[in-house]
Parts: structure tokens; sequence; C-alpha cells
């Protein structure tokens, strides 16, 4: 089965303008992204899918010093970026990852593949029961369900995010959710604000060796250590979905 990751990228951000090229460390925010998918071992490849406005030319150039591969297309219907990369790439699954999650953890996304292939699900993720810590999100899902996505959602808020079609749907496609043992739901790891990149640069310095990958748990046990850390971001609210109401 090929099974790529799409990571959907764009210098546009109403709270945080360019945030994916901000450098963490030695490299970029999208580098950390691309680099930790390049550690999952059921990925056939990696895709970085940006828009075809000339401010993201920018990612672009990104993705080829990454040596990774770049579609662009819409800004706003992102469904249909994600569905017209996937048919250029011959997929019969997608990994879906936004880049502005610079501590996405490649055993998560292996581990949610390997359920995939047991359970036959057409679409699984790791938020819509959520215990991990805001900024681990990835979702898989077939071709097909993919398809159907893009043929049939008309909502707005369906075709700028992908997926709410697939998972508000349960009676059309058949669905799972990977959980963590714990639950660390209230924790945010990802980067939308600039607290939140406040939050990421401080528990970065703190990795023992900066700029080797750390797994979830590594990230975990500097926050539990540094409890004070969480307060950086923790007034932040994550926007959300009209259809979810």
């Amino acid at each position: 089965m090929n099974i790529i990751a799409i990571i959907q990228a764009r210098m546009g951000s109403s709270r945080l303008p360019g945030k994916v090229l901000k450098r963490l460390g030695d490299r970029t925010v999208l580098a950390h992204v691309v680099q930790r998918l390049q550690r999952v071992p059921q990925l056939s490849q990696i895709v970085i899918a940006t828009t075809d406005l000339t401010q993201d030319d920018a990612i672009a150039e990104e993705s080829i010093v990454l040596n990774t591969c770049v579609f662009r297309g819409s800004e706003w219907d992102v469904l249909s970026r994600y569905y017209e990369a996937a048919l250029l790439y011959k997929a019969d699954a997608v990994v879906r990852i936004t880049s502005d999650c610079p501590f996405i953890d490649p055993e998560i996304v292996n581990e949610m593949i390997s359920i995939f292939h047991q359970s036959k699900v057409d679409y699984i993720n790791n938020f819509t029961k959520r215990t991990f810590p805001r900024g681990l999100d990835a979702e898989l899902f077939t071709m097909n369900a993919l398809q159907s996505a893009h043929d049939e959602a008309t909502h707005v808020e369906h075709r700028e995010h992908v997926t709410p079609y697939i998972y508000q749907n349960p009676h059309r496609f058949s669905l799972a959710c990977f959980t963590s043992e714990n639950n660390y739901s209230e924790q945010r790891w990802t980067l939308d604000t600039p607290e939140d990149w406040d939050f990421i640069h401080e528990v970065y310095s703190k990795l023992k060796v900066p700029g080797v990958l750390s797994g979830w748990k590594d990230i975990l046990r500097i926050v539990e250590k540094n409890p004070e850390l969480l307060k950086i971001n923790a007034h932040i609210e994550q926007k959300k979905l009209e259809t979810n109401s």
C-alpha cells in the first residue's frame, strides 16, 4: 500500500504569520516536521502541500532545500489541495499533518498506521477523543474516503479543514481513534500564537541535545519537571469548528 504523508503549510496565519519558517534551533519549524516524519518507516513519501500564492514561494523553496516533494494548490479549499496532491503521487492512503507541529512523534504516527492496517478502517486520528497534547495531531485515511469528501463536501469548513466531513459522518465511514494511557489533553504543544512559540522555544532549549530528535515522552518529562512552562500558553483558546457544535 502506498501511504504518503501530506503536510499542509502556508506563510499566512492570522495569529503568527510566517510561523512555519521560524527557526527553532538550527532549522525551520517545517524542517523539524519533515525530519520527524522521515523517521516513520511505513511512509512511502512525504509531500509538502502549500498554496499557489506568491507569498508561499518561500515554502516551495524550503521544500527544495529539504529535498521534499512540493504540491501547490488552492489557499482555502485545502480539501482539494490534499485530493489533487494524493492523486498526483498515486496514494492509496494519506497521513495528514499540519506544519505547526514541530514535536510530532514518528512513533505515534507509525503506530496509527499499524492500527489502520489491522482494523481496515477508512479513517483514524488521535484527537476526536483527545488524550495526547495538542500538537501531536495526526490523521490517516483511505484515498476512497478522501475522494468521497472531495466530491461531496460543500460546507466551507469541510473544504478548509479537510477531514471533518469524514469523521463527522460515522454512518458513511468506519472510524477509529488512537489514545494514550493517560490524559494530557490540557497541554498545548502546537504553534499558533506568540505564546505557543515561547513555550516551544523554552522546551526545545531544555532538550538534552537540541536538534536531536526526541520523542513526545521526552518532551513530557521536561514539562513535568518544569510545570511552569505550561503556564506560558495555557490561556490560549483553540479555534473551534462551527460544524462541531
